[in-house]
């Protein structure tokens, strides 16, 4: 509720033409901290535009907020909160900014520069992968969907480790999809529309990235994007073909639309093999049926650990971001037999879309607790938010963050 009124409030202010605000909010529960930064993020992000390619931008513009905090005590803990809150919205504005850009200029080698450019600004360490590399290390999966694209694909891994002896190690995943045509099962004209948003998940990894040297909590943190386009060609995968994954298992293509899972399923098995995490979570505009199950304003989450899926729902709760569990039914894995392979990556069976993408995946974690968080109805939104403007929503960066925070002990 802070957040949502003070976005409504600043954005009204700044629609009358007001340049600075001051903003008073009573006490209602929340710690100083906590009220303030609400209040910085619900201001930040109620005011976000996507103007980069109008010739005529608003020149109306919020150039300084002010929180007003009458308790003298209450006021480290205020300034902490405009910290946080800033922090939190500018890497979700990045996010959003990156899914706003059109296909054209987001491809996998501008992902990798931008990866560059917050490594270098963060004193992050940064390993970019090749098709050729990404080839010999046996990522089949993934290979198989980039090989029908012009772009090359780049297989992105950002680390963040803290000064003092980390308290856990974690890997994040985003789905890095820079354009989905479908593949040779080419997608509908309006269903291809909007597929620039198909890196949403990769996105919010970035933005992420931005966010922790910032903030430096005490746990190691890896980023992966495997990011490729989709595209249908004369070098396209086609339906039937047989792909082997980097963790060994076999892949028949039933449909090359399913293409998502595919590079997730080997970004998995690089983290299970490379990086040996404690926990993993992945983010992806994965399947049209969660968006059946949950409509526009929900995230699916599916995990493999109860306890690791708890403080996921919890550091949504503190974000704000509307998350619900969906159940990863053993039996809804008969649909993924397939004759001739280990797998095929579309169900046979009709229905349970969301739950069996995510089956299909958590083969590929080798036993290490796992969420996954579809946001394919999340990640952009065809009307105006109380947060934000119609256009890409950076979904999933603040869950992110107050999943790493609660790791850290800080809330």
């Amino acid at each position: 509720p802070v957040r949502r009124a003070a976005a409504a409030a600043v954005r009204r202010a700044r629609d009358l033409g007001a340049a600075s605000i001051a903003v008073f909010m009573p006490p209602d529960g929340l710690s100083p901290r906590e009220r303030a930064q609400a209040v910085v993020e619900g201001a930040w992000l109620g005011t976000y535009r996507f103007e980069k390619y109008l010739k005529e931008k608003n020149s109306k513009v919020v150039r300084s907020l002010t929180l007003l905090e009458p308790d003298r005590r209450s006021a480290a803990g205020a300034r902490e909160g405009l910290r946080l809150g800033r922090v939190w919205a500018e890497a979700t504005c990045l996010t959003r900014d990156l899914v706003n850009e059109p296909a054209n200029v987001v491809t996998p080698t501008f992902l990798a520069g931008r990866a560059g450019e917050i490594a270098k600004e963060g004193g992050l360490t940064l390993k970019i992968l090749e098709r050729d590399d990404c080839a010999t290390m046996g990522m089949g999966a993934y290979v198989g969907v980039a090989q029908g694209s012009q772009e090359p694909p780049k297989f992105i891994h950002l680390t963040y480790k803290p000064k003092s002896r980390a308290r856990r190690r974690v890997v994040i995943i985003g789905k890095g999809i820079t354009f989905d045509s479908g593949g040779l099962d080419l997608k509908t004209a309006d269903g291809m529309l909007r597929m620039k948003d198909d890196m949403a998940g990769a996105a919010a990894v970035l933005g992420l990235f931005q966010a922790l040297p910032r903030l430096k909590p005490r746990v190691e943190v890896h980023g992966l994007i495997a990011a490729t386009e989709n595209m249908p060609s004369g070098t396209a995968q086609r339906p039937g073909d047989i792909v082997r994954a980097m963790n060994g298992l076999t892949v028949e293509i039933g449909n090359t639309d399913a293409e998502g899972r595919l590079t997730l399923a080997d970004a998995l098995s690089y983290a299970v093999k490379h990086i040996e995490p404690d926990e993993m979570i992945d983010m992806a505009t994965l399947t049209g049926a969660v968006v059946i199950a949950l409509g526009q304003g929900v995230s699916g989450l599916m995990a493999s650990s109860d306890d690791l899926a708890a403080r996921v729902l919890g550091a949504a709760d503190v974000a704000g971001e509307r998350t619900w569990r969906l159940p990863l039914h053993d039996e809804y894995k008969d649909g993924l037999k397939s004759d001739v392979a280990d797998l095929n990556n579309i169900s046979s069976q009709r229905g349970a879309g969301a739950i069996v993408a995510a089956l299909f995946m958590r083969e590929f974690t080798g036993g290490v607790p796992w969420a996954h968080l579809d946001i394919a109805g999340t990640a952009f939104t065809e009307r105006e938010l109380p947060l934000g403007p119609k256009g890409g929503t950076g979904v999933t960066v603040r869950t992110l963050l107050a999943y790493v925070a609660a790791l850290d002990g800080r809330r």
